[in-house]
């Protein structure tokens, strides 16, 4: 079994991050539900960076969240909100750690592959959305604190259930497409 590196850059990768930045920017655009919060929704877009992440390691995660959400800000808004921008590459970043434990590809997604990527994707979506998204709003858009911080907390917990959900369901059809290594035996 060939050891998976966690920052390697292939043709894989590069192809990877292309389409599942133009997938994240589409769903981040039409395929969201608003909370109660201002500014906040429920993006499933999240369940594909983490899908992606997962498969293909934290460059193209990070890179698929990053140009998608901020091609959507771009092309809905006229400009990024940068401070948004960051943390969901950050998250997707981090979503892609879970390439070294989950063996989706090898047709491997049990328990302990669910496990470690729900560990992780929570983690990513707790840093990007409670501490980078809230202090770059305050650092650069002088955004105020309380707003910020409640808007960070909705965005944690909705990124979460949306990666949680969506990824996981994604990344256990992938694996059932995949044959498990050593399965094939030559016949004598």
């Amino acid at each position: 079994m060939e050891k998976k590196k966690l920052f390697a850059v292939n043709t894989k990768t590069i192809v990877a991050t292309g389409l599942g930045a133009a997938i994240f920017t589409l769903l981040f655009m039409f395929v969201k539900v608003p909370s109660p919060v201002p500014e906040t929704q429920f993006q499933t877009a999240y369940g594909i960076a983490g899908f992606f992440g997962a498969l293909f390691g934290p460059i193209a995660g990070g890179l698929i969240a990053f140009i998608g959400h901020a091609l959507s800000d771009f092309v809905q808004y006229g400009s990024p909100w940068w401070s948004w921008v960051v943390a969901s590459g950050v998250s997707g970043f981090v979503y892609g750690i879970a390439y070294k434990f989950v063996n989706a590809d090898r047709g491997e997604f049990k328990i302990k592959g669910i496990l470690a990527f729900n560990l992780i994707q929570i983690i990513g979506n707790v840093i990007a959305w409670l501490v980078i998204a809230p202090v770059l709003d305050i650092v650069i858009y002088a955004e105020p604190v309380e707003l910020v911080f409640t808007q960070g907390a909705i965005a944690a917990l909705m990124n979460s259930i949306s990666c949680g959900v969506i990824g996981t369901i994604l990344l256990a059809i992938y694996s059932a497409t995949r044959t498990k290594e050593g399965s094939l035996k030559k016949a004598e």
